[in-house]
C-alpha cells in the first residue's frame, strides 16, 4: 500500500505550539505527499477529530491515550495509524520524539509495513462501544468490594469478589492488565485476557480466552444485599454506569485497528527498553 495522503491528530497538551506536528507536515508536503493537521475536540463520546474522507493514514501525536481515542474514532475508516510518542511511558506509539525526522524519511520512501490489531466490543443494553486496549468494570463511588459472575459462552466461569475486572486485548496487555498482575502478550496475537483487580482470594488469577469466546459479566449484589454501583470504562475514555443486576457482554470486534510499523525491532525488544 502506497500512502500519499496523511492527517495528523495532535494532542495540544503535548505539542502546544504544533512545533512537532508542523515539522512533520511540512516535511511530508515538501516530499510530495499531502498532509493536514487536525486537533481533537470534546464530543459526546470523548475527544474526536475530524479526519478528512480521503485520508490514507493518520499520524497521532501525543501519548497512548490520544492514540486509543483516535483508534476508536477511526475504526470504521480501515486506515492505518502511526503513533508519535510525546508523552512518557508509551507502548503503543511507534515513533519517539527524537526519531521523528527518520520516521518521515521512511514515510517518504514508502518504507513501512501494516499490521492489524484486534479490538473488543462491549454491549450494555442498547449501548455498544469498542476498545483497542481494554474494557474495565470497576467501582464508581464509595470504597466497596464488588461482586461479579462471569459467563463464557453462556457457561459460568467464576464468581469474583474483587475491586474490578479487566478484559484486555493483546495490545492492552501492557496497560492496566499489566499493573493488575496480568500477563504480557505479543500485541499481534489474537486472544482475550480476563484479569481480576485485587481479588479477595488467594486463588484467582488471569485467564486467557479464545478471541471467539463471548463473555458476559453480571453485577451481583454486594454484602448484605446492597446494590452495587460500578462503571464500565472503554479504553479509559468512555464510561458507562452500571448497577446490581446489569450485565455487559464482551467479544471480539468486527473492526480492527491498523497500525503502521516502521521499525524492524520486535515487540520484546521494545518491551525490554521500556522495563529497564
Amino acid at each position: 500500500m502506497k500512502i500519499e495522503r496523511y492527517a495528523l491528530v495532535v494532542n495540544r497538551n503535548k505539542d502546544p505550539q504544533l512545533a512537532v506536528a508542523g515539522r512533520i507536515c511540512d516535511a511530508l508536503n515538501a516530499g510530495g505527499k499531502h498532509c493536514v493537521i487536525t486537533e481533537p475536540s470534546a464530543g459526546a463520546n470523548g475527544d474526536t477529530a475530524e479526519i478528512p474522507a480521503d485520508t490514507q493514514c493518520v499520524i497521532v501525536l501525543g501519548g497512548d491515550g490520544t492514540l486509543l481515542t483516535t483508534a476508536r474514532n477511526a475504526r470504521k475508516l480501515d486506515i492505518p495509524l502511526l503513533g508519535v510518542n510525546l508523552g512518557t511511558l508509551g507502548y503503543l506509539a511507534e515513533v519517539e520524539k527524537g526519531a521523528v525526522d527518520d520516521a518521515v524519511s521512511q514515510l517518504l520512501r514508502d518504507d513501512y509495513s501494516i499490521v492489524d490489531r484486534m479490538m473488543l466490543t462491549g454491549r450494555i443494553g442498547d449501548m455498544e462501544e469498542s476498545a483497542l486496549n481494554d474494557i474495565v468494570i470497576a467501582r464508581n463511588g464509595t470504597l466497596q468490594v464488588l461482586s461479579f459472575t462471569v459467563y463464557v459462552n453462556d457457561r459460568v466461569l467464576n464468581q469474583y469478589q474483587a475491586d474490578g475486572i479487566i478484559l484486555a486485548t493483546p495490545t492492552g496487555s501492557t496497560g492496566y492488565n499489566l499493573s493488575a498482575g496480568g500477563p504480557i502478550v505479543e500485541p499481534d496475537a489474537r486472544m482475550i485476557l480476563l484479569t481480576p483487580v485485587s481479588p479477595h482470594t488467594l486463588t484467582n488469577r488471569s485467564i486467557v480466552l479464545s478471541p471467539e469466546d463471548q463473555i458476559r459479566i453480571v453485577i451481583d449484589e454486594g454484602r448484605d444485599g446492597r446494590q452495587l454501583t460500578v462503571e464500565a470504562s472503554f479504553d479509559g475514555n468512555i464510561k458507562v454506569p452500571m448497577v446490581t443486576g446489569d450485565s455487559i457482554e464482551v467479544g471480539r470486534s468486527a473492526h480492527v485497528t491498523r497500525i503502521l510499523r516502521l521499525k524492524p525491532v520486535g515487540f520484546f525488544d521494545v518491551l525490554r527498553q521500556k522495563l529497564t
